[in-house]
């Protein structure tokens, strides 16, 4: 939730072509996509990116029974750097809104100070009565200079490593979770590790699936990224990013990178292959593994602390309603619903996204995953939230975020030096700011 998100996090639901023609479809109707037939039944449509687990974990049909007049109807699209602008094109054009939009924290500042005309302020609907069921940082990064609410968090994205214990003692590594935190103590400690995996395990499995994933982890423990406090675009003068992007150069030089792009089939299908031994793991992930590896690969994965002293903060979410839903009302009935505490900790323990209502951190302390290996999750990831910085947030964050990763994909894959490679990204940030 990544994250991203968050994030980044889903099942494939909309190829490229799909999403153009759905695109088409919605420029050229002015409804939000709500129905409401005589009888008063009311369909509220929804749109997000990845897997946010509301229907998985059966939060849509518990409502519906709940409320026998509303029929909730989802669609998702797997990688969030596709919904963004989709979304955008929709807000321009007026059209295939969905009543309820899924938002990713590196989006939230765009629409607090760019595009509050384009979303209903849910103070209208008493949404500033739930402030104090949220950390203060996380109400903040929805509201706007002004006061107005714009989303209701979903998750937030406390780090962690998820490792496959399996492929750890065959090649001779420890697989206790608190034996490796003391071993990975510091980034260099991991990647000295990943050396000594490396040996033994051979060239079909790598110590990591990418670099651009070790990135995310290591500059999400930052305060300050990409943005100063005073919204000024910093992150090619930022040390820390500076240390981020040398460490997972050298990763890929080293070889301990798998070279797989997230969210592609290849990546997805190496979750159960055996192809990477760790993963960063923000709590969300959690569900993603599962879906991916399958319940045969029960027990062969862990989760253990993130190296550096401190955990980081990777994706998370919030709701937020579009203006001109025709059921905006009983739109926000759901989100605020579907954001309670009560189905905040229903989602962490079968999907793994991680509170962000107060009252469902207290919920889900004692949690374990038997997936996992029975790994304390709720113990762990709370601690991570905890130790997690209050990131400085910019409009631009996700599109910074994307142009360095892409350009770090590109050293790990083609070989590109990393002066060529930082100089694409400087491009792509620059391109993307405008």
């Amino acid at each position: 939730m990544p994250i991203s998100r968050a994030a980044r996090r889903a099942t494939r639901r909309l190829g490229a072509v799909a999403l153009a023609g759905a695109l088409l479809a919605a420029c050229g109707s002015g409804s939000s996509g709500s129905t409401a037939d005589k009888n008063g039944k009311v369909t509220i449509t929804i749109g997000l990116f990845g897997t946010f687990g509301f229907k998985e974990a059966g939060l849509y049909k518990e409502y519906e029974r709940l409320h026998p007049n509303v029929t909730i109807k989802e669609s998702s699209t797997e990688n969030e750097a596709d919904y963004w602008p989709a979304l955008q094109t929709r807000l321009s054009g007026g059209g295939g809104l969905a009543d309820i939009q899924g938002i990713e924290v590196g989006r939230i500042a765009a629409v607090t100070q760019q595009q509050s005309d384009k979303f209903e302020d849910l103070s209208a609907f008493g949404a500033k009565s739930l402030k104090s069921d949220y950390s203060a940082a996380k109400w903040a990064a929805a509201t706007t200079s002004d006061g107005r609410v714009m989303g209701l968090g979903t998750d937030v994205g406390p780090e962690a490593i998820c490792y496959r214990s399996d492929l750890f003692k065959k090649a001779g590594l420890p697989t206790d979770r608190a034996e490796l935190a003391k071993k990975w103590a510091t980034w260099d400690d991991y990647l000295k590790l990943g050396e000594q995996y490396q040996a033994k395990a051979g060239a079909k499995s790598r110590w990591m699936d990418s670099v651009g994933s070790l990135y995310q982890l290591i500059v999400g423990q930052q305060k300050e990224r990409y943005y100063d406090a005073s919204g000024k675009l910093i992150y090619d003068k930022n040390a820390a990013v500076k240390s981020a992007w040398d460490t997972s150069v050298k990763a890929a030089k080293d070889g301990l990178s798998a070279k797989l792009a997230q969210w592609s089939p290849a990546w997805n299908q190496a979750f159960s292959s055996g192809s990477f031994a760790t993963i960063g793991c923000p709590a969300w992930m959690l569900g993603y593994i599962k879906g991916q590896a399958g319940a045969k690969a029960t027990g062969t994965w862990d989760v253990a602390p993130l190296p550096g002293g401190v955990a980081g903060n990777w994706g998370g979410s919030y709701l937020a309603i579009p203006k001109g839903s025709s059921h905006a009302k009983q739109a926000y009935d759901l989100v605020k619903w579907l954001t309670a505490a009560p189905q905040q900790e229903k989602l962490f323990k079968k999907q793994g996204g991680f509170p962000s209502n107060l009252g469902a951190i207290a919920g889900v302390k004692d949690v374990k995953d038997p997936y996992f290996s029975n790994a304390p999750i709720g113990e762990l990831f709370g601690k991570a939230a905890e130790t997690s910085p209050v990131q400085v947030l910019g409009v631009h964050d996700q599109d910074v975020t994307t142009q360095i990763t892409n350009a770090l994909g590109e050293v790990e894959r083609k070989g590109t030096s990393s002066s060529t490679a930082w100089g694409h990204a400087q491009k792509g940030v620059d391109n993307a700011v405008g």
